[in-house]
């Protein structure tokens, strides 16, 4: 394995680990459309950090991300509450809403920010090992390794601390309350999680792939086990799997890496299927 390839395959671990730690609460929650609407409608809080601050740098992307994320859930949630309407319904249009605001942001200010729509939906993870992270002229190794690494570590700090009100809301959300245990305040900080880790994985993986990362790693290990604790180790090892096994097909057929990582997950869940019925795990 030559210098590059190995960036390439340790960004594509550490975006299928973060993903797939936090997508297994969404799976448990019956909430995995909501990643993908959180994954499509953080675009414009993308565009609308650089147009305020002027700077591509992690800390406004983040915030932008973050904000619009909540903003998701919350007209989601509001809407689905009206008792006219389904949150199906809510989350397709909130979200493909959104999702349009941040695809014409991008076409009108194209020259302006460093994005497009190829860019936006596919992403590139083949360019990471020549992204990188300089400071006071020190070269410190790709950017996404970076940022991915942090964001994988908060999550496994965020899931540790909290694991007991995590666990108990999605599992139970009435029984979390009546221990006093605000299911709607745990609902939006794990929303916040997601829109996080997506726009962290969104330079690599693109805006659609990274829907992929967040819900087959967790649906994969839900199938394997019923313990909570095994399945996030799982979601991560299913993942790593998915990383590295895309990564050598698509240099096998010369094809996008991050849409072979999707296809080797689903490949991955296919054969859980099997084995879950064969040994009856489900």
């Amino acid at each position: 394995m030559n210098y590059p390839d190995f960036w390439v395959i340790l960004t594509g671990i550490l975006a299928a680990g973060s993903c797939g730690l936090i997508g297994s609460f969404l799976v448990l929650r019956n909430n995995a459309m909501l990643g993908d609407a959180i994954s499509h409608a953080v675009l414009p809080g993308l565009v609308l950090a650089f147009l305020i601050t002027y700077s591509r740098g992690v800390v406004p992307m983040l915030i932008g991300a973050g904000l619009m994320g909540l903003l998701t859930a919350f007209l989601t949630e509001w809407l689905g509450n009206t008792g006219r309407l389904y949150k199906d319904a809510a989350l397709c249009i909130v979200f493909t809403l959104l999702f349009s605001i941040g695809v014409i942001l991008v076409s009108i200010y194209t020259s302006q920010v460093d994005l497009d729509q190829e860019c936006v939906l596919y992403g590139e993870i083949a360019y990471t090992p020549w992204d990188v992270l300089v400071i006071g002229g020190t070269d410190y190794g790709p950017r996404a390794v970076w940022i991915l690494g942090g964001i994988f570590l908060a999550n496994i700090l965020f899931i540790t601390l909290f694991f007991k009100q995590l666990k108990i809301s999605s599992f139970d959300p009435a029984l979390a309350t009546s221990l006093g245990i605000s299911e709607r305040l745990w609902h939006y900080l794990l929303m916040t999680m997601v829109s996080l880790t997506v726009v962290a994985a969104f330079e690599s993986v693109g805006a659609i792939l990274v829907v992929a990362m967040l819900i087959i790693p967790g649906a994969t290990a839900f199938l394997l086990t019923r313990k909570l604790v095994m399945m996030l180790v799982l979601s991560v090892i299913i993942g790593t799997i998915c990383a590295v096994g895309g990564f050598y097909g698509a240099s096998y057929f010369n094809a996008s890496i991050a849409g072979f990582m999707a296809v080797v997950g689903g490949i991955v869940f296919a054969g859980s299927v099997f084995i879950s019925k064969a040994f009856k795990l489900s």
